[in-house]
């Protein structure tokens, strides 16, 4: 059982991590990968997304024992 922890814990600092970077570089990503023309609603939707992993992942590395 202490290694199915620690396996989802690694999962849930992975999410934060990708959370991060998504949040860091959306303007960069929008540009990148998405070729319509609004890009700050994109790059909104992108640091959102990023802000609600970063939480699913904390929650995860601070509720699993």
């Amino acid at each position: 059982m202490k290694m199915l922890a620690m396996i989802i814990k690694l999962v849930g600092a992975i999410l934060v991590l990708l959370a991060i970077i998504l949040i860091y570089d959306a303007r960069i990503i929008t540009k990148r990968f998405f070729g319509f023309g609004d890009q700050n609603e994109a790059t909104a939707g992108l640091k959102i997304l990023g802000f609600i992993l970063a939480i699913v992942g904390g929650l995860i590395v601070y509720f699993v024992q």
